[in-house]
């Protein structure tokens, strides 16, 4: 894997591989086994997945698995600093989170706690590969455009509800930051446009991402589809994109002209949700966005990713003023996360709903990388503080993390992998790596471990190789 890749290295190969896959034909589907022969289907403890992306790199000493906290003072050491804030108790005994998270910390026993996930060593680190690699189970380059977790499951089992996209994707806008590198991993790649994500950048305006403009009649929107299918055949795609790729295209827009005219697009109006549980959510887009995963999730949706959102520098992106930054991440997270567990489980919901909490790595102040791979540091940290602004985890920490797993036949209060307790909080029993979470995500819905497609003449399986397991321990019942 290349040392020193940039973000012209990453683009150069993420649009080579996107024009494979338009190139692609239909995949041929197989289910393969080591032995030959064909395994019972799985019997799912879940049909839907929600994903709350905690994007730009959460740390865990600050979240989920607090360490020694350690007050700010001005002339003070940085190798001091494990954690900027006090530890307080949770539904589960003996088991802390950091401060702010209280609410979350409350519905623990719902839920398992998962604080061992180690990501991948890709080199001199860059966000948007490593959520590429956390979205998709490959690292970048491939050949081809790997597809995003959701596009599987959009493919594999289809829609719960026909009118509901299988694959929404809420809160990540492109028009910040690194625009073309998110968009390299929010797509279905091989398997087709129809199984990519249905984009809702601003909740607060997601009716508007299922009406037609405003003064389009619905004549003038049926001419704008024709339009649309003209543009596919002059697009690229047309140009160079297999027949089963541009069939693929016009089967999304259908999919949407579909919703457009359904009482289930009601489910996208948030001002139809009563005002004393509005206001819980309404913590910023992100919480709107679990107000409408919620919403939903009750009309049938299949797989919903909900995000802080990734902007360089900004949210969990802590370079600089660590500590209070993350109060306020805290605040934007904690009551929307807790009360959509509350409102799943009230439903009924939660019991066929894996919700998971997760981001693509963790924050430390003194590593980069992790303490046997140390990669080339990003941010100057001085060996003393005398500002505020230093005061926090600042750079990327690969070799511990947290995230948390609600529902969907997981385990009730229970605590998974553990880090060390002094620097580096490294991960110490129990490591988790990306493709254990992908095929954990795949065993609750009932998607065999062998799934795969043959491309470019080779078999490509939902996680490297066919050989991801998942964490078994994590089920009530492991089947």
């Amino acid at each position: 894997m290349k040392a020193n890749w940039n973000r012209r290295d990453f683009l150069k190969t993420s649009s080579a591989a996107t024009l494979a896959a338009l190139a692609a034909g239909a995949p041929a589907a197989s289910i393969l086994t080591g032995c030959g022969k064909s395994k019972p289907p799985i019997a799912g403890t879940a049909d839907t997945v929600i994903l709350l992306w905690m994007a730009g790199g959460m740390a865990h000493t600050e979240t989920f698995d607090p360490k020694r906290y350690v007050a700010y003072e001005k002339g003070m050491e940085s190798k001091r600093v494990l954690s900027t804030f006090p530890a307080l108790p949770t539904a589960l005994d003996g088991i802390l989170f950091s401060e702010g998270l209280q609410s979350i910390g409350s519905v623990m026993n719902k839920g398992s706690l998962i604080r061992s996930y180690m990501a991948a060593d890709m080199g001199f680190i860059l966000h948007a590969r490593h959520q590429y690699h956390w979205h998709t189970c490959y690292q970048p380059p491939q050949t081809v455009a790997a597809p995003h977790i959701g596009a599987w499951i959009a493919k594999e089992l289809g829609p719960k509800n026909p009118v509901i996209p299988a694959f929404i994707d809420i809160g990540q806008r492109f028009t910040v930051g690194e625009a073309e590198e998110l968009k390299a991993f929010h797509t279905a790649g091989f398997l087709g446009n129809e199984y990519g994500p249905f984009l809702i950048p601003d909740p607060s305006q997601g009716l508007e991402s299922v009406r037609p403009p405003v003064g389009m009649d619905a004549k003038r929107f049926e001419r704008r589809n024709q339009l649309y299918n003209d543009l596919i055949n002059k697009s690229p795609a047309g140009e160079f994109g297999s027949d089963y790729q541009k069939e693929s295209l016009k089967r999304s827009m259908e999919q949407a002209y579909m919703l457009l005219n359904s009482p289930e697009s009601a489910a996208f109006n948030l001002a139809l949700e009563p005002k004393e549980s509005y206001d819980i959510y309404n913590t910023g887009r992100f919480g709107l966005g679990c107000l409408m995963a919620k919403r939903l999730t009750e009309q049938g949706a299949r797989f919903i990713s909900v995000t802080t959102e990734y902007e360089p520098f900004v949210g969990f992106d802590t370079h600089e003023n660590g500590h209070t930054r993350m109060v306020n991440m805290k605040k934007m997270i904690d009551a929307p996360v807790a009360q959509l567990i509350k409102d799943l489980d009230k439903s009924g919901h939660l019991d066929r709903t894996l919700v998971i909490v997760a981001s693509e790595f963790s924050r430390d102040m003194m590593v980069e990388g992790r303490p046997e791979a140390k990669v080339q540091e990003q941010v100057s940290q001085p060996d003393v503080i005398k500002d505020l602004k230093f005061f926090g985890m600042h750079r990327h920490f690969t070799d511990g993390g947290s995230m948390l797993m609600f529902g969907g036949g997981i385990k009730k209060g229970f605590v998974y992998g553990k880090t060390a307790d002094e620097r580096p909080c490294k991960t110490i029993e129990n490591p988790v790596r990306i493709d254990q979470v992908h095929q954990t995500v795949y065993h609750a819905l009932g998607i065999a471990e062998e799934t795969q497609y043959e491309i470019e003449k080779r078999p490509f399986y939902t996680t490297p190789d066919g050989k991801g397991k998942p964490i078994k321990e994590l089920f009530t019942k492991f089947v």
